[in-house]
């Protein structure tokens, strides 16, 4: 199993940015897939979730309205479009599929002027 975070960066306040997430070695389009991250001294937070056939979606207080989870089931990605960034959004930022043990390496997200 591979899960392989990408598109991370250094980016403004009020910047935006796509997080991507190759996934491989699973049945992807059985599962529900989440973003996760962890800024450093804090605990790994849910962010967003979507259903396997992505249909529907789970945001966190935090970040609803400016972010939106979606997936490619054909390509076996997920996404993360990242809007009106703020400087606490600053984290590692993870994939992960609902219920299996399976992490990539993630990808940092430093929001700063």
């Amino acid at each position: 199993v591979q899960l392989v975070e990408s598109g991370g960066g250094l980016v403004q306040p009020g910047g935006s940015l796509k997080l991507s997430c190759a996934a491989s070695g699973f049945r992807f389009s059985s599962y529900e897939m989440n973003w996760y991250r962890q800024a450093p001294g804090k605990q790994r937070e849910l962010v967003a979730r979507i259903s396997s056939a992505g249909s529907s979606t789970y945001y966190a207080d935090s970040v609803k309205g400016r972010f939106t989870i979606s997936r490619d089931n054909a390509k076996n990605t997920v996404s993360l479009q990242m809007n009106s960034l703020k400087p606490e959004d600053t984290a590692v930022y993870y994939c992960n599929a609902r219920g299996r043990p399976d992490w990539g390496q993630g990808t940092q997200v430093t929001v700063s002027s």
